[in-house]
């Protein structure tokens, strides 16, 4: 039964369902706010990008003996796993040097040193966890060696993590409003915040925490903001963040922050719909490419596939692969590599999957020209050099005299059958947003707070800039979300008379 209350009269309004939007709301009720969570989308499709991820989160830990409080009992793989520790210096000096140093140094080290703890409180909230042995780990030696300091990961991925939240949210009494666009912030004659409007309908409180996402689903922002093409990029997630509530907050004289030009951005699979799938969600992604060669349709390679570990690298090549001819490109395995493939995306139902027994027929059945893909796979191959091969480390065996070269993973590709599949760009979310505190009050361009007015997940920016390390926005939401709900509860009730 909805308490009415909860929405005629809440101390705090949290806009969005996904992630961050939760945890804020899960903080706000522990605290003793009524909290009332209105969301663009219908019920169906609620939950924004954190529906579509893989669950995966970033977070930090001693060794593996730390991680195993975390998870559910029962994972007989666990003695047999191998896993190097990360600490918070470790989560900082990642951000730093994949942004290029564009991350806010507070609000960074405020993520990395909090987040430990926020996942522990999550556990406390109902929220499962896993480690990702099929997607972060080889076996070496009858060991699952993780690699990319990316173990853990949400029971049933992100639609777990939804459904995990919302049921946490229902048993403290939140009140969630599906099917409401929130564009415009309410705000007294002082500039306090008020409330929030969706058309002409007004909802009052106090306090106001966004947590709508950023305007990745919303084509012609992404041609203003991220440059010419991406409109025409396909949308992996969830097709409500059109970056209405975003906006709402600048009119008001919010602070933009971040890499407004920048974006988290995947190997997308070229048949995948233009906007999120809600059955398959992330298994359109394709990530094994690291031990691939990565060609364009005149059969060129465009990139480094072997730069980094996957998880330091893969939010940045869609970028790469947009910038190709017909926003296209093609991952290339041959019966060497082909077991490394990730199951879950190599394997989804419908994917662009060719296979020949030579690399012309290859070039013939995928559209490659033919004659460029012959010469840079013989090209390839004979700048590859002897060593180990190893999936679970950097193994430094590369490429010589190449451009680009190949950095770690560079073996020959000349054992049939060959595989290959097209793949474009996919958006994610986008890097700029708006400018925060540590406690996530929403500043304005003067550097002063709003007051009542909070923000969390992809609607902040700052954080990232150019690239990413995989599993750190379900970081960034939790521990901004957890932080903005504290915020915005102690407000709220300092706000009525007395307290509550």
């Amino acid at each position: 039964m909805v308490d009415k209350d909860h929405i005629d009269n809440p101390d705090v309004i949290v806009v969005g369902t996904g992630n961050a939007a939760f945890c804020a709301a899960h903080a706000a009720t522990e605290r003793g706010a009524r909290v009332l969570m209105l969301d663009k989308a219908p019920a169906e499709a609620a939950g924004g990008n954190t529906f579509f991820t893989a669950g995966a989160i970033r977070t930090t830990y001693g060794g593996v003996e730390e991680l195993a409080e975390l998870i559910d009992d029962g994972d007989t793989q666990l003695p047999h796993a191998d896993i190097a520790p990360y600490g918070p210096d470790d989560f900082i000096a990642d951000m730093r040097r994949v942004t290029q140093g564009h991350c806010d140094p507070e609000l960074t080290r405020t993520m990395a040193q909090d987040i430990a703890g926020t996942i522990r409180w999550m556990r406390e909230h109902g929220i499962r966890f896993r480690l990702q042995y099929e997607r972060q780990s080889h076996q070496v030696q009858g060991r699952h060696r993780f690699f990319g300091n990316l173990p853990l990961a949400t029971v049933d991925g992100g639609k777990g993590l939804v459904a995990q939240h919302r049921s946490a949210a229902e048993r403290s009494g939140v009140v969630i409003r599906y099917s409401t666009e929130v564009d415009r912030i309410l705000t007294g004659p002082d500039g306090r915040v008020t409330g929030v409007a969706s058309g002409t309908t007004e909802f009052r409180a106090p306090s106001v925490v966004l947590a709508s996402g950023g305007f990745q689903a919303n084509s012609l922002l992404r041609a203003q903001y991220l440059g010419p093409n991406w409109d025409l990029a396909k949308v992996r997630g969830t097709p409500y963040n059109t970056g209405q509530a975003l906006q709402a907050a600048l009119d008001l004289g919010a602070a933009p922050a971040g890499h407004w030009s920048g974006c988290h951005a995947v190997a997308w699979d070229a048949d995948a719909p233009q906007t999120g799938d809600f059955e398959l969600t992330n298994r359109y992604t394709k990530q094994s490419y690291p031990y691939s060669i990565v060609v364009n349709a005149q059969g060129h390679r465009f990139l480094d596939e072997g730069a980094d570990l996957r998880n330091y690298t893969y939010a940045k090549y869609g970028a790469e692969i947009l910038r190709q001819p017909g926003a296209r490109a093609w991952q290339i395995f041959d019966a060497r590599t082909a077991p490394l493939l990730g199951k879950a995306e190599y394997e989804a139902p419908g994917v662009s999957r060719i296979q020949a027994d030579s690399i012309a027929e290859l070039a013939e059945q995928a559209g490659i020209n033919p004659a460029g893909l012959e010469h840079t796979v013989k090209e390839y191959n004979a700048a590859t050099a002897t060593g180990t091969f190893d999936p679970s480390r950097k193994d430094g065996l590369s490429t010589t005299g190449l451009q680009p070269p190949k950095s770690n993973w560079a073996q020959p590709l000349d054992k049939p059958p060959y595989l290959a599949f097209a793949v474009t760009c996919g958006i994610t979310f986008t890097f700029g947003g708006l400018q925060i505190d540590t406690d996530a009050h929403v500043l304005d361009t003067e550097g002063a707070a709003i007051p009542g007015l909070f923000a969390a997940g992809e609607t902040v920016g700052g954080l990232f800039a150019h690239n990413y390390p995989g599993g750190s926005g379900l970081s960034a939401g939790a521990v901004f979300g957890r932080r903005a709900g504290a915020s915005a509860a102690a407000l709220a009730l300092d706000t009525h008379t007395g307290g509550r």
